[in-house]
C-alpha cells in the first residue's frame, strides 16, 4: 500500500475490528436469525468461547480451519474465532462435491471442518482421500433457532441428521462449546498485513481451483473503502439482508464483515429462493441488500411486492454479474415506483481483491459503466499480453492495485507470478482477465472476460473442470462445456460430448457422466443440458471451438422463442 491514502486503515486484525465494535455498541444486534438476535456482546462472547474450543481441540495459531457451512450463526462465530486466535479460515461452499471437499482439506492442510449434520455424511467420506488427520465439528442448525422453532425442526427435517457426529475424530460444536476452558489462554494475535487470514477459492481455467490467499488489511480494507463511498449513514441501528454466502467474496466481504465491523445488524439468510427473500425484504424492512442481476430481476414479479413501500432502503448493490442497462432501468424504476430514493448501483471486481473494487456513484450513472475505482485503489487499461497502458477510450485488459488485492495463489507461484506482476511505478497490478476501457473522467466500462468462465446465479463456474470430469467417464472422447444464455440464472451451462468409436449414444451414458459429475463437481455447476455429437467444431489449431457452439446455442434459444 502506498503512503499517499486517502483512507485510514488501522493496524488490526478483523476480530480485533469486530472486538472495537463489542466494547462500542454491546446492546446493539450483530446478526438475526429466524427472528433471533445476537447482541454484539454476546457475538463477542460466543467468539470468544469458539476460539478456546478450537485451541482445545489443537488448532494453532497458522493452522487452517474449513469453514463449509451455509450463512448461519456458528459460521460467523468460527470464522472470526479462528482469527481471533491467528489461525486461517479456509472457506468452502456446503454444496461441494465430495472430491471438492478432499482437494480443499488437502491443499489447505486444514486440521479441522466445521459443518453441518446434513453435510457431515459427505464430508466424513471426503476424508477417506485426505492425506492428513481432520477433526470434524458437526453444527446443528435448530441450536440456533428461537424456541418456539427448535423442537419442530429437530422432529422434521433435522431428525435424520441427530445420528451425527459418529465417528472418533469427529465431535458436536454445541458439544465442544457447553464445555469450559479454563486452563486454555487465549493468544494476543499481532496484527501482520502479509499473514495469510482467509481462503477463498477461484476455479482454474485449467482445470483446478485456486486457494486465494488473503490477509486482515484486505478484509479490513474492503470495509473502510465501502463505507467511504456509500454516502449515507451505514452503522448501528441500520441492517443488510445477508444472502449472499460466506464462501463468496461478495458475502463474506460485503454482507458480513464490511457490515459487522460498523456495527450492523446482519440478518442471515442460510439458504436462497426468491419467495423467501422478497417476504425478508417486506417483514424485516433492511437498509441495505446487495446481490446478483438474477435476484433483482426476479424480485420484480413477485406478489409480495407489488403495493409494497421500499423508502426504507438506502442501498441497492449488484455484483457477481453485468447488469445490463435494461435491467438497471426496470430496477431504478421498480425502486421509484416502491417509494425508494435510491438507484441500483453496479459493483465490479473479483476474488482477487476480495470482491468490489468499483462501484457506480450514488446519484451519477454513465450508461454501460462500472462507476469509479474505489479510494486507495487505482484501475488502468493495458494491451492484452503487454504491461502497455492504454490511453483513455481505448479497450484493453483491466488491471487494478489496492491495498484489498489477493497475497497470493496458495501453492500456486506459476499463476502468482502470471496474475499478480509489479509495473514501473514499484506497485503491484492485479491482471483481471477481463476487457475494458476506462473513459476521461476515470469511468470504468467492462466489456468481457477474457477467460473462458460462465457464470450461473453469480457462481462462477470454470468449463475446464467439468471438462475434466466429463472426459474422464471411458466412454467419452471429448467434450465441450458453454454457457447459454438464461432469463432466469444469466446463463445456463450445457455440455457437448463426443463419445468413443463404436460407443452406442444412449440415456445409460448420459447417467454415467451425470453420476461423475455428482460425484466430483458441485450442484450448481452440473450442466442441465448434456448433448451428444458426432464431432465439434475445431479452431485452426485444433481446439474445440466453443464460441461457435455459444453462438449456435444463443441462436437456437433466439428462434425458438
Amino acid at each position: 500500500m502506498t503512503e499517499e491514502t486517502q483512507l485510514f486503515y488501522p493496524p488490526k486484525t478483523m476480530y480485533e475490528m469486530v472486538e472495537d465494535m463489542v466494547h462500542q455498541n454491546p446492546d446493539a444486534p450483530a446478526y438475526e436469525f429466524y427472528n433471533k438476535k445476537t447482541t454484539y456482546s454476546e457475538f463477542g462472547k460466543k467468539i470468544n468461547a469458539a476460539a478456546r474450543a478450537l485451541i482445545h481441540i489443537g488448532i494453532h495459531p497458522g493452522d487452517a480451519v474449513t469453514i463449509c457451512m451455509p450463512n448461519v450463526p456458528q459460521a460467523l462465530d468460527c470464522f472470526y474465532a479462528v482469527d481471533r486466535i491467528g489461525a486461517i479460515a479456509n472457506m468452502i461452499h456446503p454444496l461441494s462435491a465430495q472430491k471438492e471437499i478432499s482437494f480443499y482439506l488437502n491443499i489447505s492442510k486444514s486440521k479441522a471442518i466445521l459443518t453441518l449434520d446434513m453435510f457431515t455424511e459427505k464430508v466424513e467420506a471426503a476424508l477417506e482421500e485426505v492425506d492428513h488427520p481432520v477433526t470434524v465439528i458437526t453444527a446443528r442448525i435448530q441450536d440456533e433457532l428461537p424456541v418456539y422453532l427448535k423442537a419442530p425442526y429437530s422432529l422434521t427435517s433435522g431428525r435424520e441428521f441427530l445420528k451425527y457426529p459418529n465417528s472418533d475424530h469427529s465431535v458436536l460444536w454445541s458439544r465442544l462449546l457447553k464445555q469450559t476452558y479454563e486452563n486454555v489462554n487465549l493468544p494476543t494475535v499481532k496484527y501482520d498485513p502479509k499473514r495469510t487470514s482467509v481462503i477463498l477459492y477461484s476455479g482454474g481455467t485449467s482445470g483446478t481451483p485456486k486457494g486465494i490467499c488473503l490477509t486482515d488489511l484486505n478484509m479490513n480494507a474492503l470495509a473502510i473503502q465501502c463505507r467511504s463511498v456509500l454516502g449515507c449513514d451505514f452503522g448501528p441501528g441500520l441492517k443488510m439482508l445477508s444472502c449472499m454466502p460466506m464462501f463468496h467474496g461478495f458475502g463474506l466481504g460485503v454482507n458480513i464483515h464490511t457490515c459487522i465491523v460498523h456495527g450492523l445488524c446482519c440478518i442471515l439468510m442460510p439458504n436462497f429462493n426468491i419467495k423467501t427473500y422478497a417476504d425478508m425484504l417486506v417483514k424485516k424492512r433492511p437498509n441495505f441488500i446487495a446481490g446478483v442481476p438474477t435476484i433483482f430481476e426476479a424480485l420484480l414479479h413477485m406478489p409480495q411486492l407489488e403495493k409494497a413501500k421500499l423508502d426504507y432502503l438506502m442501498g441497492m448493490f449488484c455484483g457477481g454479474d453485468s447488469l445490463t442497462i435494461e435491467l438497471k432501468k426496470k430496477v431504478d424504476d421498480f425502486l421509484k415506483e416502491h417509494g425508494a430514493s435510491i438507484q441500483v448501483r453496479e459493483g465490479y471486481g473479483l476474488t482477487e481483491c476480495v470482491t468490489a473494487s468499483c462501484l457506480t456513484p450514488k446519484d451519477v450513472y454513465k450508461p454501460g459503466s462500472i462507476g469509479l475505482p474505489f479510494p486507495d485503489t487505482s484501475y488502468a487499461i493495458v494491451k492484452p499480453g503487454t504491461d502497455d497502458v492504454q490511453e483513455p477510450g481505448h479497450e484493453g485488459e483491466i488491471i487494478l492495485t489496492g491495498p484489498t488485492v489477493m497475497l497470493e495463489y496458495l501453492d500456486n507461484p506459476e499463476e502468482t507470478k502470471h496474475t499478480l506482476r509489479k509495473m514501473a511505478d514499484g506497485r503491484t497490478w492485479l491482471y483481471t482477465g477481463d476487457l475494458g476501457y476506462m473513459d476521461e473522467e476515470g469511468y470504468v466500462f467492462f466489456k468481457q472476460r477474457i477467460k473462458r468462465m460462465i457464470i450461473t446465479n453469480g457462481y462462477n463456474v470454470y468449463p475446464g473442470q467439468i471438462e475434466n470430469v466429463i472426459d474422464s467417464v471411458p466412454e467419452v472422447s471429448y467434450s465441450c462445456v458453454i454457457g447459454v444464455k438464461d432469463e432466469r440464472r444469466g446463463q445456463r451451462v450445457k455440455a457437448y460430448v463426443v463419445l468413443r468409436d463404436n460407443v452406442e449414444k444412449s440415456e445409460e451414458i448420459k447417467q454415467k457422466i451425470y453420476d461423475a459429475l455428482k460425484k466430483h463437481t458441485a450442484g450448481y455447476a452440473i450442466p442441465k443440458e448434456i448433448e451428444f455429437r458426432d464431432s465439434l467444431p475445431k479452431t485452426l489449431v485444433g481446439k474445440v471451438a466453443f464460441r461457435v457452439l455459444e453462438e449456435e446455442a444463443n441462436a437456437e434459444l433466439e428462434k425458438g422463442s
